[in-house]
């Protein structure tokens, strides 16, 4: 046999046994990660100061006390091509000390740092991909002290998805260093049915919008408002758990749209288990953004051991939502969304009410317990399920509350 073909068959050989026993890195990402990602406001337009800042932020501001740990650089980081010997080049001109110093910089804080890169031959932006190159990207990653890979989805072709995932998840493996592997293929080949021994979380639509309600049409492609994700897609509860997210993309909140709707997102967000990856300038961020993404006890609700994601329990004409989440020590979430133009008036009688969630087998049945009543946003008791729970909710907000037995 030809030199040649024998190099080659034994290359083949050896990467289907290390795919034999390749698997996802167990006992990361056991509850939703949180962080920040440069894409929603910055674009391309990033550099190895704007990481540096939002480290510094991270600490200074209370957000890393609150749990978040992640600073992932999105699309943009890299050369526009890669060097003689194949490898990704980080932008020297945004990067100048390179990308293991930036990640250096974010692990002193004791943060943990990500990256961004396509399974197609070029990034949505149009930088080089991974395709062909998931071994040797792989390891790059592991050198700089990668800690999370988000993987896009962009110039894939006809690629088969589980597959393309697949790979460089064995990659990651062979590369021997932990990193949470979050897959973006924007939900269109319905990761939730494959993707858990794969990736830590999955991306289940198209890009966010900084908007409640809309619709954001590119051609051949729609970004899609807060409102729009929530329902666009049903039954793929029971995919999401520790260690396998659905990922319902990263957040909005302090780009442009309301309080209210800032809460809400935030609030949504939690309930559903999604990770909280914020998207906006810290930097700028005013304090009521900080309050919203920093808020603790909201925070407790996406992080709870559980790893259940809410359920719609009952939709009143399409004006309010009564989200159910069911939790840790036999505690419940509960949020009342107003999706209307008009405030709502809430008169809740919980007595009338009984949930029955499927994952669990959990039965909350008020007529016959009673249970301490916490607002989540007010931080403070108000009452228990003994009595009419009556509120106002403001238009596109919510009333979230946690329920702990008496």
């Amino acid at each position: 046999m030809h030199s040649l073909a024998k190099s080659t068959l034994f290359l083949l050989l050896l990467l289907a046994a290390l795919s034999a026993h390749a698997q996802k890195f167990e006992g990361l990402a056991t509850r939703p990660p949180l962080g920040w990602n440069s894409w929603n406001t910055f674009a391309t337009n990033i550099n190895e100061q704007l990481v540096k800042d939002m480290a510094d932020l991270f600490v200074s501001s209370g957000l890393k006390d609150a749990g978040y740990e992640y600073i992932v650089l999105d699309d943009g980081w890299m050369a526009k091509e890669r060097d003689a010997s194949g490898n990704l080049i980080a932008d020297p001109v945004k990067f100048p000390g390179g990308m293991k110093a930036v990640a250096d910089y974010v692990h002193a804080r004791g943060l943990k740092f990500g990256l961004y890169n396509c399974a197609g031959s070029k990034t949505c932006a149009g930088y080089p991909g991974s395709r062909g190159h998931e071994y040797q990207d792989a390891r790059l990653y592991a050198s700089w002290g990668v800690d999370f890979l988000k993987y896009d989805w962009c110039g894939a072709g006809k690629m088969n998805a589980e597959e393309a995932y697949t790979t460089m998840r064995d990659a990651l493996y062979a590369a021997k260093r932990p990193m949470v592997f979050s897959i973006c293929e924007w939900g269109d080949n319905q990761p939730w049915n494959w993707a858990t021994p794969i990736g830590h979380l999955w991306r289940i639509t198209g890009d966010i919008a900084n908007c409640w309600n809309c619709e954001e049409g590119h051609g051949s492609w729609s970004s899609w408002g807060v409102l729009r994700i929530l329902d666009m897609r049903k039954g793929i509860r029971k995919a999401s758990g520790p260690g396998h997210w659905n990922d319902f993309d990263m957040m909005e909140v302090g780009n442009g749209m309301t309080v209210s709707e800032d809460r809400a997102h935030f609030a949504l967000w939690s309930m559903m288990a999604s990770p909280l990856i914020m998207g906006n300038d810290l930097r700028s961020a005013s304090k009521q953004t900080l309050e919203i993404l920093g808020n603790k006890e909201v925070i407790a609700v996406n992080q709870d051991s559980l790893g259940i994601q809410a359920m719609r329990y009952l939709d009143e004409n399409g004006d309010l939502d009564v989200w159910a989440k069911p939790l840790s020590n036999g505690d419940w979430a509960i949020c009342f969304l107003n999706r209307s133009e008009t405030p709502y008036q809430l008169q809740f009688d919980w007595s009338k009410h009984r949930i029955s969630e499927d994952i669990t087998g959990r039965n909350l049945q008020f007529s016959d317990a009673n249970y301490q009543v916490r607002d989540l946003f007010q931080h403070k008791n108000i009452g228990t399920t003994k009595v009419v729970l009556n509120a106002v909710v403001p238009v596109h907000d919510v009333i979230m509350l946690r329920l702990q037995k008496s």
